[in-house]
């Protein structure tokens, strides 16, 4: 299929690894001009971004930061990815309603809400200048409320209706925003040994790659495996693309059958 995005400028953020990292690399391979952003520039987002920018997503200046060196260094933004989310396991409290402090919670919506918001606002008058894409990566637990570490999926429910409202007020400008909410990927934030499945299989008193190979059947997949990070950025790829052209506001779950509704 060919997706015309030869000569095209993106902005990704959380680039440094896992999904967003697979985003720029099959961005690139389409000929995009990429910006990766995050809070360290590992040598993998080196060498596939054409410029890298070392930013913390979670605060304004941090994500408008983003935005100004696109905007100097590539001319113009086509494509944005708002990917950075999730969180810090090493500071994450597992528990209930009661056992979770403020801090978290601004931390959850700062990473997984805000930052998109900020990066999309600054960007905004480049993308619809070029009738451009946003792709926003969301979550499934957007839809699985009790699912995840206490302010997470409430974030990534409004992550995924703000998507909703861009597309509704600058859909009808020639702006396409589309969401991917993803399910268990095979990303550091599960496999890592410090990630976030790393500390659920601890406090759950298993092993870690234990509790990794029984995720498909304690998730109630249909799948026997969890979703690469290259199948979420292949998804995100042709959204952003003109073989997508047509496709405004939806959200499109990649989870391996994990969620039954329709």
């Amino acid at each position: 299929m060919e997706l015309a995005l030869t000569g095209k400028t993106a902005v990704v953020t959380g680039a440094s690894r896992g999904i967003g990292l697979a985003v720029v690399e099959a961005l690139a391979d389409e000929g995009v001009q990429v910006l990766g952003a995050a809070r360290t520039v590992t040598p993998e987002l080196a060498k596939h971004a054409a410029v890298t920018v070392p930013a913390d997503l979670s605060t304004r200046e941090g994500a408008t930061s983003v935005v100004d060196t696109a905007l100097a260094e590539l001319g113009g933004i086509d494509i944005l990815v708002n990917n950075v989310g999730g969180g810090d396991a090493d500071k994450m409290t597992l528990g209930g309603v009661l056992d979770i402090g403020d801090q978290q919670w601004r931390q959850m919506f700062d990473l997984n809400l805000f930052s998109a918001v900020w990066t999309t606002r600054a960007a905004l008058p480049s993308l619809l200048d070029r009738r451009g894409a946003v792709v926003t990566v969301s979550s499934i637990n957007s839809r699985l409320p009790a699912a995840g570490p206490v302010g997470y999926s409430e974030a990534k429910a409004a992550l995924t209706a703000f998507g909703k409202r861009l597309s509704e007020e600058y859909g009808p400008r020639g702006l396409r925003v589309n969401t991917v909410s993803p399910g268990v990927v095979g990303s550091s934030l599960w496999r890592g040994e410090n990630g976030f499945g790393a500390k659920v299989a601890a406090a759950s008193g298993v092993d870690h790659q234990e509790f990794l190979a029984a995720i498909p059947q304690q998730f109630g997949m249909a799948s026997p495996r969890i979703t690469e990070p290259a199948e979420v950025a292949a998804l995100v790829t042709f959204l952003a693309s003109e073989a997508a052209g047509n496709i405004l506001g939806s959200d499109f779950v990649i989870d391996g059958g994990t969620v039954k509704t329709a």
